[in-house]
């Protein structure tokens, strides 16, 4: 297994250079505290934990996986050590407020350091990133009682929390949902039903588990309208505040899973649980999706750690591993052979893998801005602007998440075939990130999921194709900036062209949908696909803008080297990874008919 080494170069160029972090936290209610020294002391820590705590426990955790003795569950060894540590840090508390003993910085630093931590360990990192959406959802919907009650253990990490959605015959579709609540004389709910595929859903790392749970009320609408939520905690708060008695909720089993094995994914099953309303009564789904949408950013960065992590395995083994001679001459000549870096597609491997990695980053650290501002004005109780920040980011989330995850898996899968056979053998650790990247594409909404999210929800039916239009005007602008930088400018017009594209691709499904519905799903992914490499190429080209300009002035604080590999890696994204969108524009416009019109009893004439 790669020993992961935290990319802090690559980390404070996007957060200095290329977002200016620093002028951005000046912008924020909360940003005063984020000054440079706390930062790069947060930076420092956070790595340090990562390389040293989490990264060593990764591989044998895998190995090992949960453990499951009727109705416990018991993390792998090193784990609850491990998390011990990272509660006395102060890890978990570090973006929320001081009030409930946390830090109070801003959202985005928690994301950096939620980035670092997944790359080290994703298994690990699952158990407090559930936490998080719980308590997004408790700070945005919850009473100040319930906020006093949970918020403050929460921060502290001694509570974790999970989300209760899926049920043995539903996922995405929760209009089928069955677990009911029925309303108590003193004011709480009794759950009942079993909940599914739980992240976090039993362990032994914390003293108590506060469950996020979806019920049906006894009068609820039909489908997803009569759905609330609802607080349901392992062990009920005592009248101090801490551990009471145990609450009518138990772990049937955990799952045997591909990947993530040290993540124990539990089946929950409630009892007549006491449950506690949060939120408005049948508007669950609405405050759920504050919970989702978290998750689904958390979801997306984990593209980029399986990228990052299998990039930091393959990279090294490129450089020492004796293959062939180059095909344009010895590189090693006093070896027998020259390193298989020297061949070009190994090459094409690795720069896919470091391409995706650190323009995957730059995607999430843009995103992660949007949500500090969220969270501003959400502190402020400024509803207009949270809806505004919350919308926009509503257009990244799906492509973050559905792009971002396929092509972590993507380079996932070059680690292993840059290593050869060597790469299928578990001691060198390549094919559990290849394993542990698979999930990614599926919980949180399948790729599929958020392809129909995005073109159906967010782009035809909510804004009539603006948000596309919004956005490409965005790229646009940027675009005329740097149309006269020699450096820049083929970067300005591929992104002018594929702004250009995008549109029309818009324009023309949203015709096509009028006689042809099934072609808003038959389009979907490679609408999705097309999105994301066109969101990525926009955030290459500043790379290379920033990068140009840090060469010219020779004010950057990195090495004229390392400005120098920015550009060449903006050039091949350009020029080898960019063009996969042509294949994508041309596959959505084509009729749905050929993915239709077989009967389903002739998809196969044997069973």
């Amino acid at each position: 297994m790669p020993a992961y080494k935290a990319p802090l170069h690559d980390i404070r160029f996007l957060m200095n250079e290329v977002f200016d972090y620093p002028a951005h936290y000046k912008t924020l209610s909360n940003g005063e505290a984020a000054d440079a020294d706390t930062v790069d002391m947060i930076l420092e820590g956070a790595a340090d934990f990562c390389e040293n705590v989490l990264s060593p426990i990764n591989q044998s955790g895998d190995e090992e996986g949960c453990h499951f003795d009727n109705g416990v569950v018991t993390t792998p060894k090193g784990f609850k050590e491990a998390y011990n540590q990272f509660v006395q840090g102060g890890w978990q508390g570090l973006s929320y407020p001081e009030e409930f003993g946390g830090q109070g910085l801003p959202m985005s630093l928690n994301l950096i350091k939620s980035e670092m931590m997944g790359t080290a360990n994703w298994s690990f990192t699952m158990y407090p990133g559930l936490s998080m959406g719980c308590m997004n959802t408790i700070m945005q919907f919850g009473t100040d009682e319930q906020k006093n009650t949970y918020m403050p253990h929460l921060t502290a990490g001694t509570w974790s929390g999970t989300m209760c959605l899926t049920e043995p015959q539903c996922g995405t579709d929760l209009g089928q949902m069955k677990t009911k609540a029925e309303p108590q004389a003193d004011g709480s709910y009794k759950i009942t039903g079993t909940k599914i595929f739980i992240s976090a859903g039993e362990h032994d790392l914390t003293e108590n588990i506060v469950h996020i749970v979806l019920a049906r009320l006894p009068d609820a609408p039909a489908g997803t309208k009569g759905i609330t939520l609802f607080i349901v905690p392992k062990f009920l708060p005592n009248a101090e505040g801490g551990v009471g008695e145990r609450n009518g909720v138990a772990c049937g089993s955990i799952e045997h899973k591909m990947g993530i094995r040290a993540s124990a994914t539990a089946v929950l099953n409630f009892d007549a649980a006491t449950g506690y309303l949060i939120g408005e009564e049948n508007k669950g789904l609405h405050a759920m999706f504050t919970f989702m949408n978290t998750a689904r950013i958390g979801t997306a960065v984990e593209g980029v750690a399986h990228a990052e992590l299998s990039f930091q395995g393959a990279l090294p083994y490129a450089k020492d591993r004796m293959s062939m001679r180059a095909l344009s001459g010895k590189k090693d000549p006093e070896k027998p052979a020259d390193a298989i870096i020297h061949h070009a597609d190994v090459r094409r491997m690795l720069l896919t893998q470091k391409a995706i990695a650190e323009g995957g980053r730059a995607m999430i650290y843009h995103a992660a801005q949007i949500a500090d501002k969220m969270a501003d004005a959400l502190s402020q109780g400024d509803q207009a602007k949270f809806d505004e920040y919350d919308d926009k980011l509503g257009f990244y989330t799906p492509i973050l998440k559905g792009f971002l995850t396929e092509l972590g898996l993507e380079a996932a899968n070059h680690g292993i075939q840059v290593f050869g056979g060597h790469g299928y053998i578990k001691e060198w650790g390549m094919e559990q990130i290849a394993r542990d990247a698979r999930i990614a594409t599926l919980y949180e909404g399948t790729t599929g999921v958020q392809a129909l999210d995005l073109i159906g929800r967010k782009v035809l039916l909510s804004s009539k194709g603006k948000v596309v239009r919004d956005y490409t005007a965005e790229i646009l602008r940027f675009c005329g900036r740097h149309a006269r930088n020699k450096y820049m400018r083929r970067f300005a017009w591929d992104l002018t062209k594929i702004c250009a594209q995008w549109n029309a691709l818009t324009v023309r499904i949203m015709l096509a949908a009028r006689k042809d519905r099934d072609i808003v799903s038959s389009a979907s992914v490679d609408f999705l696909m097309f999105s994301g490499y066109a969101m990525m190429a926009y955030y290459w080209a500043p790379h290379a803008a920033v990068a140009s300009e840090k060469l010219e002035s020779g004010t950057g604080a990195e090495t004229p080297e390392f400005y120098k590999a920015k550009i060449k890696l903006a050039d091949f994204y350009f020029e080898r990874i960019l063009p996969r969108t042509q294949g994508h524009a041309e596959a959505m416009v084509n009729p749905s008919k050929t993915m239709i019109s077989l009967a389903p009893e002739h998809f196969s004439f044997d069973y």
